[in-house]
C-alpha cells in the first residue's frame, strides 16, 4: 500500500509545502509571506495559526482530500542536540519547539504544524534530521579554548539524504559507509560519516572550514581579535562580516557561484583567483576529513546548489580523488529528504526515535 505524507518545511518568509505518494512528488507550493504579515505577529510561535489556514486552504483548492494523508512531516526545529533520525513529535519535543530551546527560528513552526495536523486527521507526525544533529566524537570538540567547543551546526538532513542515497543506490547498508559528504550551498559543510554518524564536521555557519558565497568560514582569530576591539565596527556588524557578507559576498560583490564563474571565464582574474581559492579550501577540507577516516574512504559524495558546475566538479577530483572516487548529486531537495525520512520508519527500515 502507498503512503502519501504532507510535508511542510517553513521559512522566515514562506512556507514551502509537498504531498508525496511515496517519492513520488503530487504537487508542491511555495506560500509567500509579505512582511506586513509576518509583522503582526510578536513571535514565530504566533504564526501558527495564519500558517495552518493557508496550508490547509491550498489543500481545499487542489480539491485534496486531507483525510486521505498517513502521515504529516515538519521540518526539524532548533531542538537541544539530538543524534540523527527520524523522530516522532512527541509532547516534549513540541514543548522545545514552541519555547525555541535554541533560539526562535521559522523552521521550529515545522514540527508544530505537522502535529497538530496529524493529531486532527488521527496520524503521526514526525521530523526528520533537524540542524541541531549533533554526533560529534568527543575529540572532534576540542577548539584549544575549553570555552569555546567546536560545534555541529551543518547541513543535517541534506548530508543524510544523500549518504543515505548512495548507500541504498550501492546495495549496502548506510552504516557500513566510511563517506566524504560535500555540500556547497550559501554555506558549505563537509562532514565524515562512520557507522551511520557524522562524527566530525565543519561548522557551515559561523565556525571552521572553507568560505562560501555568503560566509567566512575559518578566519584568523588574532586579526578577528584586533577587528572586534578596534572600535570600528558594532558586534553585529562584525558578524555580519562571518555570516552574510563574507566569503564570495566580500570579495566580489556576489553570492551566487554563478556569477563568479562568468566573471573568470570572461577574464576577471580577481574572480578566478578567489573561486580557486574557494575550491582549494573545499578540497584542504576533504583532506583533512580523509584523516578522521584514517585514509580508509569508500566515497566522496558532493551535493548542494554548486555542485551542478561541471567545472566545480572537476576541479575538486583533480584535487581529490585520489582520496576516493566522487559521487555526485547535486541540489538539494528537502521536501523529498523530510518524506523518505518518514518512509524509512514507516515501512520499517528504520526505527523512529523519541527526544
Amino acid at each position: 500500500m502507498s503512503i502519501k505524507s504532507l510535508i511542510i518545511n517553513p521559512g522566515s518568509t514562506s512556507t514551502k509545502i509537498g504531498v508525496f505518494e511515496d517519492e513520488t512528488l503530487l504537487f508542491e507550493e511555495t506560500l509567500r509571506h509579505s512582511t506586513e504579515e509576518i509583522s503582526q505577529y510578536a513571535s514565530i510561535v504566533e504564526q501558527k495559526d495564519f500558517r495552518k489556514k493557508i496550508i490547509t486552504d491550498l489543500l481545499e483548492e487542489k480539491n485534496f482530500d486531507i483525510k486521505s494523508l498517513n502521515v504529516v512531516v515538519g521540518r526539524g526545529g532548533m531542538l537541544k542536540p539530538i543524534p540523527g533520525g527520524t523522530y516522532a513529535v512527541t509532547d516534549e519535543l513540541l514543548a522545545d519547539l514552541k519555547a525555541g530551546r535554541q533560539g526562535q527560528h521559522a523552521s521550529n513552526l515545522g514540527g508544530i504544524l505537522a502535529r497538530e495536523i496529524g493529531d486532527e486527521i488521527g496520524v503521526s507526525s514526525y521530523i526528520v534530521d533537524p540542524v541541531v544533529v549533533d554526533e560529534l566524537q568527543p575529540v572532534a570538540r576540542y577548539s584549544g579554548v575549553p570555552e569555546l567547543p567546536r560545534t555541529s551546526v551543518f547541513h543535517a538532513l541534506n548530508q543524510k539524504a544523500v549518504a543515505k542515497r548512495y548507500a541504498k543506490e550501492a546495495g549496502v547498508s548506510y552504516e557500513s559507509l566510511r563517506l566524504i559528504v560535500v555540500h556547497m550551498g550559501g554555506g558549505v559543510s563537509v562532514g565524515a560519516h562512520i557507522g551511520g554518524r557524522v562524527v566530525d564536521v565543519f561548522n557551515a555557519l559561523d565556525g571552521d572550514g572553507a568560505f562560501s558565497p555568503e560566509r567566512a568560514g575559518a578566519v584568523p582569530s588574532g586579526a578577528l581579535i584586533k577587528m572586534c576591539f578596534s572600535g570600528k565596527y558594532t558586534e553585529k556588524e562584525v558578524y555580519g562580516k562571518i555570516v552574510g557578507k563574507g566569503g564570495f559576498n566580500a570579495y566580489l560583490g556576489t553570492n551566487d557561484m554563478r556569477t563568479v564563474t562568468k566573471m573568470a571565464n570572461e577574464g576577471n582574474a580577481e574572480a578566478a583567483e578567489a573561486k580557486e581559492a574557494f575550491l582549494y579550501q573545499v578540497a584542504k577540507d576533504i583532506g583533512s576529513m580523509a584523516c578522521v577516516l584514517e585514509g580508509k574512504v569508500d566515497r566522496i559524495i558532493v551535493t548542494g546548489g554548486i555542485a551542478y558546475g561541471e567545472d566545480v566538479i572537476e576541479n575538486l577530483k583533480k584535487k581529490a580523488e585520489w582520496i576516493a572516487p566522487f559521487t555526485v548529486y547535486p541540489g538539494e531537495d528537502e521536501l523529498l529528504a523530510l518524506a523518505q525520512g518518514a518512509l524509512r520508519v514507516m515501512n520499517g527500515e528504520e526505527i523512529v526515535k523519541e527526544y
